[in-house]
């Protein structure tokens, strides 16, 4: 990381914090589309949000101008930092009152950097990020195409990690200009934002994969090698969209605020008792994940439609008639979540063919389905239990016998395996809670799909980028 940039201050702080930041690899047409889908949004939003930019030269900054002037007529204030070029500050976007130029010094190491910094009381979003350097793209050189000049960062929907990089952006520009800085300041200091409404979080995420799917179609370099990485990098950052919007609607649950990571460890730990293939647990782990992203439903997008014949082909299991399921139906768009849609439409069937969506009965119902439904449901009985006086004992045993009891619902062979996990939780069993890395979400793929290699947005976190 460039010595002194607003990326590496962000690291440094975080660095040795119980969640330190995960950073990915990004290629330039995956960043445009985030950030065109982010701007966008702001077109759409009624709150006029705080929006902080940095561009590498103000020649990207005018080609961007004419945007900006309409993104300028629902902002409360923008602040540009670049490193000038002629006739930035001349453009008519740069006259508009609420529009403050930042002229970077071209040796500022926030020159080098590429930033959408935005603040609303319904939500928060960020992109920030800066070049590879010559020595970083190693052998392989400097790429000869545009689309393929890769970037280091982060993007996040987190509502304290973007207040304090615009906390960090806004000290960077008190250097040039004080009175800006100040304004910028009580501008923030006004909006208070918090934690996106499952709604407006719907409405970002969906225009996201809107964006990075409709740039997948517009990919075009001249060989297949080329092709495939950019559009690995594509896919990967429309699976982080949905896992970002998941843990976001898991930290919004103050009452239950880990039960997607519970739920993925216990459903994997029942995968291996079950002696499932590694494919299954991966898809089961990535259903786990996404498996309260039911918000969706409320979110019309053009990604939705058209799809009903598509999902029914590859889903053998639902009959013709059955059902869409809205909450999961932008998931169905990408063919290598559709495993995890499938999934997820599906834990909500009953063993007597009593449930929804479709009415399934006994083993029509998918496995992974199946074992997610009862997971989740003895994941919430344990959490429900822990504020009472019970021993961590006579929780796991009372959450186990009201799972049991619901035999109409729930696979009993499933229950008996359950019975078996439980055992090893008395006994002293300890379930590994992970975060998934968010930065690199290739890996949680069907490998049936996906090869097992890693994405090309993965990087060593010990490697000489940072």
């Amino acid at each position: 990381m460039l010595e002194g940039s607003i990326l590496q201050q962000l690291e440094i702080a975080h660095r040795h914090s119980k969640r330190p930041i995960r950073f990915g690899v990004y290629y330039k047409n995956t960043l445009v589309a985030l950030c065109h889908a982010l701007e966008d949004h702001i077109l759409n939003d009624v709150t006029s949000p705080l929006v902080i930019t940095a561009f590498e030269r103000g020649k990207w900054y005018l080609q961007e101008a004419e945007r900006y002037a309409d993104i300028a007529k629902k902002s409360r204030q923008i602040a540009i930092m670049a490193a000038p070029d002629t006739g930035w500050a001349e453009h008519s976007t740069s006259q508009l009152p609420n529009v403050n130029l930042v002229a970077l010094d071209p040796a500022d190491p926030v020159a080098q950097e590429w930033h959408l910094i935005i603040l609303s009381p319904k939500y928060t979003a960020m992109v920030i990020c800066q070049e590879l350097s010559a020595a970083d793209y190693g052998s392989s050189g400097l790429p000869g195409s545009d689309l393929e000049r890769k970037f280091y960062g982060l993007w996040t929907f987190e509502p304290e990690l973007v207040k304090e990089t615009a906390t960090l952006a806004i000290a960077h520009i008190q250097r040039y200009n004080p009175e800006l800085a100040a304004k910028l300041t009580a501008e923030q200091q006004a909006i208070q934002p918090s934690l996106a409404t499952p709604e407006e979080l719907s409405a970002v995420v969906s225009r996201v994969v809107d964006y990075l799917q409709t740039e997948q179609v517009n990919i075009s370099v001249p060989t297949t090698i080329r092709h495939q990485a950019l559009d690995n990098n594509l896919v990967s950052n429309e699976i982080q969209a949905f896992l970002r919007m998941a843990q976001i609607i898991d930290a919004a649950d103050i009452t239950n605020p880990m039960a997607a990571a519970e739920v993925v460890a216990l459903a994997e730990t029942m995968g291996q008792l079950l002696d499932l293939p590694a494919w299954q647990i991966k898809r089961l782990r990535l259903a786990g994940l996404l498996h309260r992203i039911e918000p969706l439903q409320r979110v019309e997008s053009v990604l939705t439609s058209g799809i009903t014949t598509s999902y029914q082909e590859d889903a053998p299991s639902c009959p013709l008639t059955c059902p869409l399921v809205p909450g999961v139906q932008v998931l169905r768009t990408m063919p290598r979540l559709r495993a995890a849609a499938q999934i997820i439409t599906h834990q909500s069937e009953w063993w007597d063919g009593t449930g929804e969506p479709a009415g399934l009965a006994g083993d029509e119902i998918p496995l992974e389905s199946r074992i997610l439904a009862l997971i989740v449901e003895f994941q919430w009985r344990v959490h429900q239990k822990q504020s009472s006086q019970l021993s961590r004992e006579e929780i796991i045993n009372q959450a186990l016998e009201e799972c049991r009891q619901q035999s109409r619902r729930f696979d009993p062979k499933l229950i008996d395996t359950l019975t078996l996990l439980v055992m090893g939780l008395q006994q002293g069993l300890e379930l590994p809670i992970i975060t998934p890395k968010v930065s690199a979400g290739m890996w949680l793929l069907d490998s049936r799909l996906e090869s097992e290699t890693k994405s090309s947005v993965e990087i060593n976190q010990n490697s000489r980028i940072q």
